[in-house]
């Protein structure tokens, strides 16, 4: 099958385009370092030529939220431009839980992409992930003013990027499921539990705060979960990732 991945060198991109050439797939993996802009539009019919899937796996590199907005209003339209123009038989992107409750920041902006993707008349999966666990390490890494990490109230039900890979794996040899589909870990946590266990790894001495008025890709929170009534539900348990991060790190 040729397949396309959006966002081929980004975090799930990239190894999502690995796992299916290693399954016998011929697979592009589309980004700017090859040759592909989704926001002007260059390199895209070359792309997706002759393409039976494409998965969008692209994110904003923003952290302004009406940044946010605008990359993937501009870069959804011109993928689902591009991708009629080529026939493509299933558009599937990788969206955020959280899309159709939070109205701030990231998962506005995801909001749009998916209602974009949902009136294109293409066939189409949207799969919904709750966080990445290497995306909260990358937060609380880097987070914190001084001594201090300011987190916001936030419950979820992260998942490895190993899992959201190999899930979205599957989807690409299925038929579109025309519909939105979820996928979590197993397990839930507050975000500053979560960010405890990493400095506790880490041997970090920075304290947490949970604050209200702190914000989450943007978000501000007010007791809306990061969680899934009935995901699909994925193996990898947060203890068990963060011993292997560290052991490799």
């Amino acid at each position: 099958m040729k397949i396309t991945v959006i966002g081929g060198t980004g975090l799930i991109g990239r190894r999502l385009a690995a796992h299916l050439r290693d399954a016998g797939h011929e697979v592009f993996a589309a980004a700017r370092s090859t040759g592909v802009n989704t926001i002007s539009g260059e390199g895209l019919a070359a792309a997706l030529e002759g393409v039976e899937v494409v998965v969008d796996a692209s994110n904003s590199g923003y952290g302004d939220a009406a940044d946010m907005q605008r990359f993937f209003a501009m870069s959804t339209a011109n993928l689902l431009t591009a991708a009629r123009a080529a026939s493509v038989g299933h558009f599937i992107a990788l969206s955020a839980v959280g899309a159709d409750t939070l109205k701030d920041g990231y998962f506005r902006a995801k909001r749009g992409q998916e209602e974009r993707i949902c009136d294109a008349g293409i066939p189409f999966t949207i799969v919904r992930s709750t966080p990445f666990f290497e995306f909260i390490y990358k937060i609380v890494d880097a987070g914190g003013d001084g001594d201090r990490m300011r987190l916001a109230p936030v419950t979820m039900q992260p998942i490895a990027a190993d899992d959201v890979v190999k899930t979205l794996a599957g989807f690409v040899t299925r038929e579109p499921a025309n519909d939105i589909v979820e996928i979590a870990g197993p397990d839930i946590f507050g975000l500053a539990d979560l960010a405890l266990e990493i400095l506790t790894a880490n041997e970090d001495p920075r304290w947490i705060s949970v604050d209200p008025d702190a914000h989450y890709f943007g978000a501000s929170f007010d007791g809306e979960p990061l969680t899934c009534s009935r995901p699909q539900a994925a193996p990898t348990r947060f203890e068990d990732w963060l011993r292997d991060w560290i052991a490799f790190a």
